[in-house]
């Protein structure tokens, strides 16, 4: 009965699926697939001819002009029948002897045979003959399948008109009838509502439900519970896993550091918009252009997050430009997979050799996606404010004692001292400011400068201005703090310190009359500043060396300042131009973030420790300053005093302890000013940019509108515009693939040439045209498909489906497969009854075996969660790219770094093992056992029934009730003669006197997990 903690009917059906696994490399092809339907005469271009073509051909005779052999190309029919380079037609209509293509395939291999030896192809005789019947017939081609709007098919005529319950039986039975074959039975009651709670929302049913569900024979009780779990909460968490994939999700930036990212609302944004069942159109036009909408909002700006999921490198030295164009190809092959299902990332180097996208047209796609801006969010929480609100209060408070302690006498006192080193002056209003990185530079109404957008590992800030002083003996660089940058700033540096910058070198140059001429350079020859880092003083950027600079770490998020001195003062007329130049040459994206620069005439200018408004108001005349005045001299004063220290101390504590609202990664389109320029990369290479492309779509698809901007919204709008031949059919494809384990396209992620074509094309385009016309609603598809009869086959595989749809591509029975690695850790401790129901918010840390994200860069710590947090389901799991989740990488879970269209499914002893020993399940067993004993239940049969029901939702049969009360009883002795450790098994407080007892049923619930029904949607 034991083996392992794996009961011995799971050893058995392990051991069978092993065997598979083993000799399935050497079955017959016919085996694993279905025989195609008889060809029809003369052969179809598209099923029989252009698969023959796409897979032997193209690649030396396709649409890549720069890898063409012989200026012959097949994937044009006009092309292939005029005469190539040696003067022979290859397809001659009509002529079979006078066409090269047959006379090549049937040459000797020393005598030009296509395809070459070399190419490692061989047609097969059937294939050949079928290329000289189709030449034969008049060679006639049509576009492929896949480019073609989906036409609304006639429903199809079935003898058997009792089983379909809607249109989507039609189309199946009728493909079963022709084939000779007739559908399942339906699925047993408590099998179908298993099935279909872990379809739509991804949870076990309880076994109440169940059992309402079994009492209810209504024929409407089925329909009614699928319209439940379609309105669930839980059903956007279930199909948000599935999208997260598209959006290769994670919380980390991937790369060699592998830092964190908060983007965890942009999740949350997708279960939102999938429970409110956003039309699909909208679900993509805000996911890619939502900053760019004219109802944009926070959310549909959240939604942008959708292409910021891509991986960002933090490494030193880097170019930060190369990765930003990385992550824009990312962003356009991600764009080509999910909504149009075709593999566009081929073009990036060349053009497809097998599908009709050209490279250009490949950098046109590219071009409209290449003009945004990574900015990142601040989304108000109402919680965070009440608890910024209530430090506030007390800040406050402290900020009365204070100002109780005022002393007008020490505060005139230090107003005169101060007033003696102040000086004027003069704000520049600057006239151009040029980022060399490409930064968007905007000046703001304080004429101070801010720079957003690119950021560069290393810039140069050009500011040019006119002078409106007759002489200048100083300039005054101040940095400023801003909410848009890290820490407040004032610098961009993202990294080890947080807000810093390092200005390498600081100069001025007067401008001649002549632009001829070049700018006259002024010496500067001192420098201080208000703070400067250890070994970073302000005359580090005056010293002609960029290694050393001005920097401020320490103190970030507060404005400070540095004075440059000029060795000769400029005597000059009002309206001299001058030209500022900071160069930031250091790496790790040490730039500046804000800064205003001002002027002025005083003698021996210097920095001064208070903030420039403050120093204005000291320099003016003590008779000249208003009322307002004084009192921001009196507030400035209480910050500073020395006598109030303490009481400044504590305030700024509390400001420490202000909870940040959380962020979230967007994209922001970028204003005309800053647009910028596109370029083919020649082979696909950073480094090789050539002639500019301007936006656009591959000409095999519907064009753009005439009027349409080229941007984001754009390619939005012509992805979902009902003209688009791909998404729909794209979409409801991928969806019948979750339900049913297989797509109608197998080929999920390639509607191209080289993908698989349609198993019931009929019924594709059905569903593509019901999609559009139910207004893109993605919950009537899935209701549409799970009340069909087809869904409610039993799963049973029978002898002749064994032999004749082994794959269940024909639908003759309902889908059986291996639940996704989320969905395993949910049901176990949904079974258990630990499952926390709590929805949305920031990633959780469950517990995983000791070690595992040592494994990543720096080995970085795994907090542990406590609490409800502890149990959250599988979406809320933290997703560290170089270190994921193990348990879920065990069963085939992705990383997050690459768009995964279609999951790969396994089974493998590891996947058991984990079952049996990860910390979670563990954990699931162990309330298993409690909840068993703790329940009013008392007799084992009973209790061994509620436990397998709990897990199975269905009833044990007799032998299976039999093994469980003999497993049960062989390991309460065990437990009660000492050999084995009953606290080890569940380790709850030792003075419980049921310990043996909850043990035994703890290990009864473990076999029950690792049988193979468990994990496994029947």
């Amino acid at each position: 009965m034991d083996f392992h903690g794996v009961t011995f009917r799971a050893v058995r059906h392990w051991l069978a699926w092993l065997w598979i696994a083993a000799v399935a490399p050497f079955l017959p092809l016919a085996a694993w697939s279905v025989a195609a339907e008889p060809n029809a005469s003369p052969p179809d271009f598209n099923r029989d001819i252009r698969p023959i073509l796409s897979n032997n051909c193209f690649q030396c005779h396709g649409p890549d002009d720069q890898q063409r052999q012989a200026g012959l190309r097949f994937d044009l029919l006009e092309a292939a029948t005029r005469p190539a380079e040696s003067g022979k037609t290859a397809i001659v209509a009509g002529k079979p002897d006078q066409s090269e293509l047959l006379a090549r395939i049937h040459a000797a291999e020393d005598d030009g045979r296509m395809p070459p030896a070399d190419s490692n192809k061989t047609l097969s005789e059937p294939q050949k003959k079928l290329l000289e019947q189709w030449i034969a017939a008049g060679a006639k081609a049509e576009i492929h399948w896949s480019f073609k709007s989906p036409e609304r098919p006639t429903l199809p005529e079935v003898a058997d008109r009792a089983w379909p319950k809607n249109d989507i039986d039609l189309f199946i039975l009728g493909r079963l009838e022709r084939e000779g074959l007739k559908p399942s039975p339906a699925a047993e009651r408590v099998t179908l509502v298993r099935r279909v709670y872990l379809d739509l929302i991804g949870l076990l049913p309880t076994v109440e439900e169940v059992d309402g569900f079994l009492r209810d024979t209504r024929p409407e009780a089925y329909d009614e519970l699928v319209d439940r779990l379609l309105d669930s909460p839980h059903y956007g968490e279930r199909w948000a896993r599935r999208w997260l994939d598209l959006a290769r999700y994670a919380d980390t930036n991937g790369y060699e550091k592998d830092r964190p990212r908060s983007i965890w609302p942009y999740r949350d944004w997708v279960i939102r918009a999938l429970n409110s069942d956003m039309p699909f159109d909208r679900f993509t036009i805000e996911q890619i252009a939502g900053d760019l909408l004219p109802d944009a909002d926070l959310a549909t700006k959240v939604a942008t997050g959708f292409h910021r999921n891509t991986m960002v490198n933090e490494e030193g030295g880097i170019d930060v430009e190369e990765f930003r164009f990385h992550a824009t190809v990312d962003r356009t092959n991600t764009t080509g997979a999910v909504w149009l299902g075709l593999t566009i990332g081929c073009a990036q180097c060349h053009t497809h050799k097998f599908d009709p996208i050209a490279q250009r047209e490949y950098y046109q796609l590219f071009a409209m996606l290449n003009n945004a801006d990574e900015e990142e969010l601040e989304l108000p929480q109402s919680n965070i404010a009440k608890q910024r609100a209530a430090i506030a209060e007390k800040i406050a408070a402290i900020e009365a004692e204070r100002a109780a302690q005022f002393d007008p006498e020490k505060f005139a006192a230090w107003v005169a001292e101060s007033s003696k080193s102040a000086r004027h002056w003069a704000t520049i209003s600057p006239a151009s400011v040029i980022s060399t990185g490409n930064a968007t530079m905007t000046t703001l109404p304080d004429r101070s400068v801010l720079a957003s957008g690119d950021k560069p590992n290393q810039d140069t800030y050009i500011i040019e201005f006119t002078s409106e002083l007759p002489q200048i003996t100083g300039i005054r660089l101040e940095v400023l703090p801003h909410e848009s940058l890290p820490e407040s700033g004032p610098g961009r540096a993202p990294l080890f310190s947080e807000g810093d910058f390092m200005l390498g070198e600081f100069s001025l140059a007067a401008l001649p009359a002549a632009a001829t001429e070049p700018p006259l350079p002024l010496r500067l020859v001192n420098a201080t500043h208000s703070y400067a880092a250890e070994k970073s003083p302000a005359s580090n950027a005056i010293d002609g060396d960029l290694d050393t600079g001005w920097s401020i770490k320490g103190r970030t998020g507060q404005p400070h300042q540095a004075v440059f001195v000029l060795e000769n003062p400029i005597e000059a007329k009002v309206d001299a131009k001058l030209r500022v130049t900071l160069e930031q040459r250091y790496i790790h994206q040490m730039t500046i973030g804000r800064f205003r620069l001002s002027y002025t005439n005083d003698e021996a200018p210097a920095a001064s420790s208070h903030p420039a408004e403050i120093e204005a108001i000291l320099a003016a005349e003590p008779s000249g300053r208003s009322f307002e005045q004084v009192e921001v001299l009196k507030r400035h004063y209480l910050d500073v005093a020395l006598e109030l220290a303490e009481k400044n101390k504590q305030i700024a504590d509390l400001r420490k302890r202000l909870p940040k609202q959380p962020t979230t990664l967007v994209m922001q389109e970028r204003d005309s000013t800053h647009a910028r320029t596109t370029r083919l990369a020649h082979r696909g290479e950073f480094l090789s940019p050539r002639e500019p492309v301007a936006a656009g779509v591959p000409s095999v698809l519907h064009p753009l509108p005439s009027a349409a901007a080229g941007d984001r919204l754009a390619l939005a709008r012509w992805l979902v515009d009902p003209a688009n031949p791909l998404v729909a059919r794209v979409v409801v494809n991928r969806h019948w693939q979750a339900i049913f384990g297989r797509g109608l396209v197998r080929t999920t992620e390639d509607f191209g040439l080289r993908g698989e074509p349609p198993s019931h094309p009929e019924l594709l385009d059905y569903l593509a045209t019901e999609f559009v016309a139910r207004g893109w609603s993605v919950k009537q598809i899935h209701r549409l498909i799970v009340t069909s009869a087809t869904y409610r086959q039993a799963s049973k595989l029978t002898p002749e489906l064994k032999e004749r749809d082994p794959s269940n591509v024909l639908l003759a029975r309902g889908p059986r497969l291996r639940v996704e690695a989320e969905t395993v850790r949910d049901m176990a401790l949904g079974a258990s009854g630990l499952l926390s129901p709590a929805i949305g918010g920031p990633s959780v840390f469950p517990p995983q075996p000791p070690g595992v994200s040592d494994l990543a860069y720096g080995s970085s710590s795994w907090p542990t969660s406590q609490g409800a947090d502890r149990f959250r389901r599988g979406l809320y799991t933290y997703l560290k790219r170089t270190s994921p989740y193990a348990t879920f990488t065990t069963f085939d879970a992705p990383s997050g770094e690459n768009c995964v269209v279609r999951r790969e499914r396994s089974n493998t002893p590891l996947q058991a093992l984990t079952i049996l020993n990860d910390p979670v399940f563990v954990e699931a067993v162990q309330a298993l056992g409690k909840r068993v004993v703790e329940s009013n239940v008392s007799e084992p049969a009973d209790r061994a029934r509620m436990l397998f029901r709990w897990c199975l939702s269905r009833e044990p049969s007799s032998d299976e009730l039999s093994e469980l009360l003999e497993f049960y009883q062989v390991q309460l002795a065990r437990l009660q003669k000492g050999q084995l450790d009953a606290k080890a098994i569940a380790p709850i407080d030792s003075a419980f006197d049921r310990l043996p007892e909850l043990a035994a049923w703890s290990l009864v619930g473990r076999a029950i997990l690792n049988l193979d029904e468990f994990v496994t949607k029947e």
